[in-house]
C-alpha cells in the first residue's frame, strides 16, 4: 500500500534510485529539487532535506512510497506568487515504472484534500502540453483548463482545481 511520507534521509538510497530511473527534468518539481542541490552524498542529501522541511511553511513536499521504495514526488506551494503562477500550486510525478497504477491521482487527491485543509479555495495545476497523463489526472480530479499557454520551455496547459467545501 503506497503512503505520502514527508522526506526523509533515510530513503537517501532509494531516492537515488528514483532518481537515476527519471535522470533530471521536470520531474522534479514534485522533489523541490534545483540545481544548485547536491544530493548525492550523505551530507549533501541531508541539507537538501532539512532545506525541504524548512520550507514548510510555504511548501509541503511528500514522497510516495511503497515498502521502501521511492515512487514520486508531490509538492504543494501554499501562496500565490510568481513561481506558482508559472509552474503551479501543485506539482508531482511519477517514476516510469511506477506509472499506470493510479497513483498520481491518489497523491493529487490526497494534496488536494490538505489544500482544502489550508483554506485554499482552488489550485493551479500546470502540465507540459504534450504530457496526456499528467492533464488526464488533472482532468480526473475535476481540474478546469484554463488556456495552453506558451513559455520558454514549450507550451503548457494550465488547470485550475476548485476546493469548494464538497471538493472536486
Amino acid at each position: 500500500m503506497p503512503a505520502l511520507i514527508a522526506p526523509t534521509t533515510r530513503l537517501h538510497r532509494a531516492w537515488l534510485e528514483a532518481h537515476a530511473e527519471w535522470g533530471p527534468g521536470s520531474h522534479e518539481d514534485g522533489f523541490g529539487l534545483v540545481p544548485a542541490d547536491e544530493v548525492g552524498s550523505p551530507p549533501g542529501f541531508a541539507t537538501w532535506v532539512a532545506r525541504l522541511t524548512g520550507e514548510s511553511d510555504r511548501v509541503t513536499y511528500r514522497w510516495l512510497v511503497e515498502d521502501d521504495r521511492v515512487l514520486g514526488g508531490i509538492a504543494l506551494r501554499h501562496g500565490f506568487d510568481d513561481v506558482v503562477r508559472d509552474v503551479g500550486h501543485l506539482g508531482f510525478g511519477i517514476r516510469p515504472s511506477a506509472r499506470c497504477r493510479g497513483l498520481a491521482a491518489w497523491a493529487l487527491g490526497r494534496m488536494v484534500d490538505q489544500a482544502r485543509g489550508l483554506g485554499m479555495d482552488r489550485v493551479l495545476l500546470v502540465c507540459e502540453a504534450g504530457n496526456v497523463a499528467s492533464a488526464r489526472t488533472i482532468e480526473r480530479l475535476g481540474g478546469v483548463r484554463e488556456e495552453c499557454r506558451d513559455t520558454e520551455h514549450g507550451p503548457v496547459l494550465r488547470y485550475w482545481i476548485p476546493l469548494g467545501e464538497s471538493g472536486p
